[in-house]
């Protein structure tokens, strides 16, 4: 049985997905007229119809995409995207805020900015280069699905960590099991985990109880 994945790897892994998402976040911006009250909302429905068929799209081979690191990295490179997204509408700009709120929603990991902070401090670029490509490499990718994919390649370093992210709704996920139509569950699956993921980082920033 492997190891329990540290802190320190998972601050590391999500200080770097972070970083990474900025474009994305920055192309998908909202319109600035929109309510408050209907931001988070509107990051889980505009990275379902961006990224969702991007994160449901392995499930094509059925329940074999289990067997493969695709599923849980792509779906949870998403829901980042929207968590991430959320995050800039309370205004949370701080690395360590951002970190600590990325491995509560995605990871269920009860990290605080105040433990991510020192981690921060202490991380080495371990998985730079070999995660995400030479530095010339990475300014040549355009586009979101390219994005998308960047950051699934750097949250498979935790890939069992990615169980505990939001998911959907059970009978969706049985249909994802199946192969070709699988595609039609896995995507339900993915865009009620995308809405679950705004809700959830919602509700985490602005101190209410999270939703079960």
């Amino acid at each position: 049985m492997a190891p329990p994945i540290s802190d320190a790897v998972v601050v590391d892994v999500l200080r770097r997905v972070d970083r990474a998402s900025t474009p994305l976040l920055h192309r998908l911006g909202r319109p600035p007229q929109l309510p408050p009250a209907e931001r988070a909302a509107w990051w889980a429905e505009r990275a379902s119809r961006v990224a969702a068929g991007v994160s449901a799209a392995p499930r094509f081979a059925g329940k074999l995409a289990d067997l493969l690191p695709l599923q849980n990295t792509v779906g949870s490179a998403v829901q980042a995207v929207v968590v991430l997204g959320v995050a800039n509408e309370h205004g949370v700009t701080d690395p360590a805020a951002r970190v600590a709120l990325l491995a509560r929603v995605l990871l269920n990991r009860d990290l605080t900015t105040e433990r991510v902070e020192p981690l921060l401090q202490r991380a080495k670029g371990t998985y730079a280069e070999e995660a995400l490509g030479a530095r010339e490499q990475r300014r040549g990718l355009r586009g979101n699905a390219r994005t998308v994919w960047r950051l699934a390649r750097l949250l498979g370093r935790i890939d069992d960590s990615l169980d505990e992210r939001p998911k959907g709704k059970l009978r969706h996920r049985a249909l994802a099991n199946l192969p070709v139509v699988g595609v039609l569950g896995g995507y339900a699956a993915e865009r009620e985990g995308l809405r679950r993921s705004a809700a959830r980082a919602d509700a985490d920033l602005s101190g209410t109880p999270l939703p079960r």
